[in-house]
């Protein structure tokens, strides 16, 4: 099969191609890296790879999420630049809804080679597939490289219990897309791709977004049942991404445009929450279930009154009047990955905050969360890390280049 992207595939076919908590369970702002991604609305349309910002961060939220943290495999400075090299290069190629090689062809009795596509996907469109890149502390004391003053481990909280399994990694990997089967063919080629110098060290699927970064679209919900991500600022909103989420010149010039993710797994007890009464539920969040407005409120975006609400409501305790004006930029999705071999659902909310600074955006908001929170009786934090994201690629650059160079 020559090497056609899947859009020419399908439209080949004649088929068009339409145009178109903290762990804050209900907190977060955006903007819109990429100028035309917010326009792009179908479900197969391609978003730009290249710009100022890596995409994935602002840009319009997909359907589905699958997460990869590495560990590098090397300290070999060379041997990491070469496979970023590689992903960036098949990066640009899967966000355009090509394939990375030629895919299923071949040798009838050899696997693929290096430059080939696994074939999963091949005649898919794109589904708005975008790839995020971060660096967690281990990478930089792996590869003796300078770190950022704003990255560090996170502190403990109170009703953490987190499984190391689940935990850190070198380098992140987020792919978002509107078809399950794009996002995870996209970290399997660039598993496959970095194999021996990167490897897996764990990965989350997610689906149902629990927050929205364009204003016209319905508020998503959680496996709770509760609207969440209303107060997420639109993805049009430069000036309070520049804010809160960019970092700007107090950052080193590779993080410029970029921003400091932090990962949360949060198991929610979906059985003991489902015999809680109706209005346990809505003052444990300080909003009505149905409408989603806040109390004192009649309306989902009314404004929100502290004074309306339980002092350990969820909504109350997180929103940025209660935090001095602390804002981050919320990007999540629900999971279940089976049972626990009790008969209760392994499910919750993976949580993904990006911030211009987390000791100014995550760790205040988890904090008062931790302390406080009446949802903390439902949920409980079981995986954590932290990442630098670097600001955006332009056309022949690779991730990271700025740093690794």
């Amino acid at each position: 099969m020559p090497d056609l992207s899947r859009r020419r595939l399908l439209t080949g076919a004649g088929l068009a191609v339409g145009a178109g908590a903290a762990a804050v369970v209900g907190t977060g702002l955006v903007r819109q890296t990429q100028p035309d991604s917010v326009r792009v609305e179908a479900a197969g349309g391609s978003i730009p790879f290249h710009g100022p910002n890596q995409a994935g961060i602002a840009t319009p939220v997909q359907d589905r999420l699958h997460f990869a943290a590495f560990d590098l495999n090397t300290d070999s400075r060379q041997s990491v630049v070469a496979m970023l090299k590689d992903w960036t290069d098949a990066a640009a190629r899967m966000t355009a809804g090509q394939e990375v090689g030629s895919g299923a062809t071949g040798a009838e009795l050899a696997p693929p080679d290096d430059t080939d596509d696994t074939g999963e996907a091949v005649g898919l469109p794109a589904s708005r597939l975008t790839l995020t890149v971060g660096f967690g502390p281990s990478f930089f004391d792996k590869l003796k490289l300078p770190r950022p003053d704003r990255l560090k481990e996170l502190p403990h909280f109170r009703g953490d219990n987190l499984d190391p399994a689940r935990s850190g990694g070198d380098i992140c990997v987020q792919a978002c897309a509107d078809d399950p089967q794009v996002a995870v063919h996209a970290v399997r080629n660039l598993v496959r791709i970095g194999f021996g110098t990167a490897s897996i060290r764990w990965s989350q699927l997610g689906f149902g977004k629990t927050s929205s970064t364009t204003p016209d679209a319905q508020t998503p919900r959680n496996l709770m049942g509760f609207k969440d991500g209303t107060n997420n600022i639109a993805g049009t909103d430069p000036k309070k991404l520049d804010e809160h989420v960019w970092v700007g010149e107090e950052g080193p010039a590779w993080m410029h445009g970029g921003s400091y993710l932090v990962a949360r797994r949060i198991r929610m007890h979906i059985e003991t929450w489902d015999r809680t009464s109706l209005k346990e539920q809505e003052d444990i969040f300080g909003r009505t279930k149905r409408e989603g407005a806040p109390y004192g409120g009649a309306r989902e975006h009314d404004p929100v009154v502290l004074d309306k609400m339980p002092i350990d409501a969820h909504v109350r305790l997180a929103n940025p009047t209660a935090l001095n004006g602390v804002t981050i930029l919320r990007r999540g999705y629900s999971f279940t990955d089976g049972s626990d071999g009790l008969g209760r659902l392994d499910a919750g909310l993976f949580f993904l905050a990006y911030q211009r600074d987390p000791e100014k955006g995550f760790i205040p908001v988890q904090r008062a969360l931790a302390a406080k929170d009446a949802l903390n009786e439902y949920i409980q934090h079981v995986g954590s890390a932290i990442f630098a994201c670097p600001g955006g690629v332009k056309p022949g650059s690779f991730w990271g280049e700025a740093l690794l160079t």
